[in-house]
């Protein structure tokens, strides 16, 4: 009998582990019973229930719940429906089809021949034309 009861113990604890382990892999994050962020396996960030942030080829940029831009997938990056920028291989950044900016190798973000920024350790330049045109940092 005795043995009986700790088996079930046991596979009462292991249940417990599996229940527990599968609300872990939501990945929703609560503070005081209210969920205050999510990271998703599409790259969304979430407060309060609005996407803030998505730094992924073919996503949206939300700020405050509503949509800020949208990065596509030829590199393109819209705001309110209307292209506003472009991100290229060589580094390009376009506004209204001119090119106003580039990101060199070196990090340097140059505006009409000037340097008007620099980006370190980051080698993703679509977070860059992300943070040029949506005003993350004022050059």
């Amino acid at each position: 009998m005795k043995k009986q009861s700790n088996f079930l113990r046991l596979a009462m604890a292991v249940a417990l582990l599996i229940a527990v382990n599968v609300n872990v892999m939501g990945d929703t994050l609560r503070k005081g019973g209210s969920v205050v962020g999510k990271i998703e396996s599409n790259g969304d960030v979430r407060l309060n229930g609005s996407i803030v942030g998505r730094f992924e080829s073919n996503g949206d940029i939300r700020v405050g719940g509503s949509i800020e831009g949208r990065i596509e997938n030829n590199g393109d990056i819209r705001k309110r429906g209307s292209i506003i920028g472009r991100v290229e291989s060589n580094g390009d950044i376009r506004l209204g089809g001119s090119i106003v900016g580039k990101v060199e190798n070196n990090g340097d973000i140059r505006k009409n021949g000037s340097i008007i920024g620099k980006v370190e350790q980051m080698t993703n330049k679509r977070r860059v034309a992300v943070m040029y045109f949506f005003g993350f940092f004022k050059l």
